[in-house]
């Protein structure tokens, strides 16, 4: 497997100075396949304001579903157990969790995977996909929507997910991964809708459950959960403490860390790329850990990297 955590060593943590964008983004032409489905997620997100797509079922749907796919879908599986190979478990496991994660609309195993890797590789220096050193917006979402010549699909899946192309799994989702998402969105509209029916609903109260079901368990969501995580890319880059002196501007950042069940301890995560937990101080509650600690006690898990450097008594 590619090596990941290998950081820039001519990074000095204290600069200001702003970086150019990537190379390869310079010439500024849209990606179009981001820019599209998010701008359309984020406008219908503000149906949610609608009286008539308000439900209680839909709105607790969203809240948990935040926790599920953002914690167990995107720091468990994409980012912990694909992306750093923190921990091993059994393969349908693994795919169950990768099909929770790409419901997130984060892209494809292999796609995110490599970005990450690249990320971990040249952090904070002009080929990072998404340094906030070029600017807050940029890292957060900017990103995504110009294309990155230096970031080809061949090149980069090639250097940085070559393990995940292994799978013939992770190659049927490259292809398909469109009619998952859309087969989400039915599903949940037809959980709403045949749910009101069998309590003893009309039609048309069937259909108010299943679109505010599918309004608030997909859509508001997804658009939670994006910028959630994108979140740890921006604010955990530039406001917070550092445990460790890494070569890059990892910062671990309370308010992060909490929405994100742990991902926003990103200095200690950074310091350590491959270990499981990114808690260091008893403090610093590392949740997505604690799932997978309860996938231990399962039998679902193991082989588990825990952190190797003691934690300094300075912190900066």
């Amino acid at each position: 497997m590619h090596e990941v955590g290998k950081a820039n060593t001519g990074f000095v943590a204290s600069r200001v100075l702003s970086l150019p964008l990537p190379i390869g983004a310079g010439e500024r032409r849209v990606k179009w396949r981001y820019a599209v489905p998010v701008g359309t997620y984020h406008l219908l997100a503000l149906l949610a304001f609608v009286p008539w797509f308000f439900s209680a079922t839909g709105v607790t749907i969203a809240v948990v579903g935040v926790y599920v796919f953002g914690a167990v879908g995107m720091n468990l599986c994409y980012h912990r157990l694909l992306t750093h190979r923190s921990f091993s478990c059994p393969l349908w496991l693994e795919h169950t969790l990768a099909i929770i994660a790409v419901c997130c609309l984060e892209d494809t195993p292999a796609r995110w995977v490599a970005t990450h890797r690249l990320h971990h590789h040249r952090s904070d220096d002009r080929a990072d996909p998404h340094s906030p050193l070029v600017n807050l917006f940029w890292s957060h979402m900017g990103w995504l929507f110009l294309e990155n010549t230096d970031f080809g699909r061949n090149v980069a899946y090639d250097r940085y997910a070559r393990d995940i192309f292994r799978d013939s799994f992770y190659r049927w989702i490259e292809r398909f991964v469109l009619g998952i998402v859309l087969a989400q969105s039915a599903v949940y509209f037809a959980a709403g809708f045949l749910t009101e029916l069998a309590v003893g609903g009309s039609t048309g109260e069937a259909v108010q459950l299943g679109a505010s079901v599918w309004l608030w368990g997909v859509v508001v969501r997804t658009v939670l959960v994006w910028h959630i995580t994108w979140s740890v890319n921006s604010f955990s880059h530039v406001f917070g403490y550092r445990n460790y002196e890494t070569n890059d501007n990892s910062r671990n950042n309370v308010w992060v860390a909490i929405l994100t069940n742990g991902e926003g301890w990103h200095n200690n995560h950074h310091a350590e790329p491959n270990s499981a937990s990114n808690q260091r101080r008893w403090w610093e509650i590392d949740l997505t850990y604690l799932i997978l600690r309860l996938l231990v006690l399962l039998g679902l898990a193991w082989d588990v990297q825990l952190p190797q450097r003691p934690v300094p008594v300075r912190v900066t």
